[in-house]
């Protein structure tokens, strides 16, 4: 039985519908929450192995904001990208696509693995007026704080692809493997709240297509950071981060921040790489007043 989320009565509040649209050859499912008449829209992309679903403690706060949040290609309800692989140049393609399909000229959010694929698309040309990034990927993950797990994670995506196919799609779907990532990441002391988490972990992390897309996607987001396309975007950029983020130190991010031309940097205490679970009120808030910017079109 799902674990009740502590944000539901606020989500219940939020109209949502869910819709379809076609991009890159393949059908992508989306969600729209909020009302039509909004005064913003707002695309929203998840990270690596979740769905729509991680965001949505996020869009409860968003009052106001009319968001529209995919599933990745592969991921979720979306099947995987027709005849190509999985490559950041491939997912940054289609989040182009999908914003001109759906929402051009919308600002764009990317958490975690979305924020090197929301980097990748606003630098190769995707039109947006803001880009938000939440907890951005903004150093290698080789080289973070738990380089050592980012190894044997390296190795148990690989397994997961050469082992006969029946064994690896287990090894990659194993609970106690997903439950184990859950409390890694985790740093909330609520323990309804950290039970809440791993539920959705147990619930969401296993609804990839096959594991050749979970492993393309995995080396698409192990072997790239928004560190690089940081400087070839001009638009103002908030970026959200966690002063005990695991896979990316406060003090790189901080350091990201000085690579973008007009960026600002929200630091929230107390959390890690879940901001979206643990801390989507105060995430929100910085997201709300960054898009309403003062008269004079600063951040």
């Amino acid at each position: 039985m799902a674990v009740p989320s502590p944000y539901a009565d606020r989500l219940a509040e939020i109209r949502v519908e869910r819709r379809e649209a076609t991009v890159r050859g393949g059908r992508t499912a989306y969600w729209v929450y909020g009302e039509p008449d909004a005064e913003t829209t707002l695309v929203a992309v998840h990270g690596y192995r979740g769905d729509h679903h991680g965001l949505e403690p996020v869009v409860a706060h968003l009052g106001g904001i009319r968001i529209i949040s995919p599933d990745l290609p592969g991921f979720g309800e979306t099947a995987p990208l027709p005849g190509v692989e999985h490559t950041l140049q491939a997912y940054a393609d289609w989040l182009a696509d999908f914003v001109d399909v759906v929402a051009p000229g919308a600002p764009v959010l990317g958490h975690s693995f979305g924020s090197i694929v929301v980097a990748a698309a606003v630098a190769g040309g995707l039109r947006t007026p803001r880009v938000i990034l939440v907890n951005p990927i903004g150093a290698p993950a080789l080289e973070g704080p738990r380089g050592i797990l980012t190894r044997l994670a390296v190795f148990y995506y690989w397994a997961g692809a050469h082992l006969p196919r029946p064994l690896g799609d287990a090894l990659l779907r194993n609970g106690l493997i997903v439950r184990v990532m859950s409390i890694s990441m985790a740093k909330t002391k609520d323990p309804e709240l950290r039970t809440f988490i791993h539920d959705q972990h147990d619930t969401y992390f296993s609804r990839f297509a096959d594991r050749d897309v979970l492993r393309q996607g995995f080396l698409a987001s192990v072997s790239n950071d928004v560190r690089v396309f940081a400087p070839q975007i001009a638009q103002p950029t908030l970026l959200i981060a966690a002063d005990r983020d695991d896979i990316t130190p406060i003090g790189a991010q901080r350091h990201l921040q000085t690579l973008f031309p007009r960026a600002e940097l929200v630091e929230i205490a107390g959390v890690g790489h879940l901001i979206h679970y643990e801390k989507p009120q105060q995430a929100a808030a910085a997201i709300t007043r960054f898009l309403r910017p003062s008269a004079d079109g600063t951040p």
